[in-house]
């Protein structure tokens, strides 16, 4: 007799916990909160470049950018950091129109250490400038090509765990050495981190709040299969990106039945987005759940002028009011306008202050709701075989495109 099936049994909270605890062991991105960081101080300080060029892409370089985002204009540092992720000839020119190459330190990231896009514009890079120990440094696996290619030009190298994967990589080098050269303070992002790490892990506040909030974006998938993060700050742009990332590549997998999961993560911007995606999430299919971000304290004085606009006077109600004070009001309008609806699945996260233990700790708190939501789904968070096909048929098109130029006469082969 053959059999199959697609039930999956209802685990219990403390299975969950009870893997988690065990995955820990081998996934690398748990421990992370616990590394020193002096490796990175030391190299941080030494760098007398203003111009801190991040070459990467992907998982390389989400993470750093939601949290360079968040803090930029909260923080007078020294150095400004570029990010050159993206295969767009427009976009690389436009760049680097606006880099001082000569003043310039340039991060190359990469994993695996052959990423096509990231060593074409290294490529370019390298025709415009030369790269060397001076003023380039790499961030790679161990073993790579990459690495290999670093240590043969005595360039500095800079560690990724093998156990650590791309997307889960911010609070390794990826992230914490640009952060640190910047002058954003990585231990206290580390503090966030461990916060949040304790309290999962001694079961306190986080624990129950994350395991409550996976078990039900699990239990109603197929009713909810779309999870929005709505974020009252444009400093939080950076990190809805990187959570799309994070959710989408590890979330959207087959699982041990041979079924097809996934939960599709959408990111916007209150009150930007709030004259528009809201409408589809009062009025549309209710397919969607909720996180509404704001931030307590912007650390920001900017009034509301009272300018007197001839025609307008009826809105003179909103005259020297806080645009920090309008932008919370306008986030908890849109709270009780989803209350009074009672249909919508929505919870609300409020970070304390525009500061490095509060970007960090979120960040670090969607970390581990994407193991807990992976584990209760019965996927591996950890790979993304969706992914490799394409890269696979990229190259080959690639050789075959080299191939055909060969045939039609290259200069550089004949």
């Amino acid at each position: 007799m053959k059999y199959h099936n697609n039930f999956n049994p209802i685990i219990s909270d403390e299975d969950i916990f009870n893997e988690i605890v065990k995955e820990k062991e081998d996934i690398g991105y748990y421990n992370l909160v616990h590394q020193d960081t002096t490796a990175f101080k030391d190299y941080a300080s030494s760098i007398k470049q203003t111009n801190i060029v991040i070459i990467g892409i992907g998982g390389s370089t989400l993470g750093t950018y939601a949290i360079y985002k968040f803090l930029k204009y909260s923080k007078t540092l020294s150095k400004q950091l570029y990010f050159l992720e993206t295969t767009d000839p427009i976009d690389i020119k436009s760049k680097i129109n606006s880099i001082d190459l000569e003043d310039a330190l340039f991060i190359v990231i990469s994993k695996s250490g052959t990423t096509i896009e990231t060593i074409s514009i290294f490529k370019y890079i390298n025709s415009l400038i030369k790269c060397d120990k001076n003023n380039t440094v790499v961030i790679t696996e161990s073993d790579s090509k990459l690495n290999k290619y670093a240590k043969v030009n005595k360039i500095k190298t800079f560690e990724i765990p093998k156990n650590v994967g791309g997307r889960f990589s911010v609070f390794s080098a990826v992230g914490l050495l640009p952060l640190a050269i910047i002058g954003i303070d990585i231990d206290k992002i580390l503090e966030g981190t461990k916060e949040v790490y304790d309290s999962f892990f001694e079961k306190k506040e986080s624990y129950f709040r994350l395991i409550n909030k996976a078990k039900f974006f699990v239990e109603y998938k197929n009713n909810f299969n779309i999870n929005v993060v709505f974020s009252y700050s444009s400093r939080l742009e950076g990190f809805n990106k990187w959570y799309m990332q994070l959710w989408g590549e590890s979330l959207g997998k087959i699982d041990i039945n041979h079924t097809r999961q996934g939960l599709t993560p959408i990111g916007i911007i209150g009150p930007i987005d709030q004259h528009s995606f809201l409408q589809l999430i009062v009025e549309g299919r209710r397919d969607k759940t909720l996180t509404i971000i704001k931030v307590d304290n912007f650390a920001s004085d900017l009034n509301i002028p009272h300018v007197r606009l001839e025609g307008l006077e009826e809105l003179d109600y909103i005259d020297t009011r806080k645009f920090s004070d309008l932008i919370n009001m306008q986030a908890d309008s849109t709270i009780e306008s989803l209350s009074n609806l009672n249909d919508i699945p929505y919870d609300i996260i409020i970070i304390d202050a525009v500061n490095e233990k509060s970007i960090s700790s979120l960040m670090y708190e969607y970390e581990l709701l994407t193991s807990v939501v992976a584990k209760f789904l019965y996927i591996n968070a950890y790979d993304q075989p969706g992914v490799e096909a394409g890269k696979v048929i990229l190259k080959t098109k690639l050789k075959n495109y080299s191939k055909a130029d060969n045939v039609n006469g290259d200069p550089e082969e004949s």
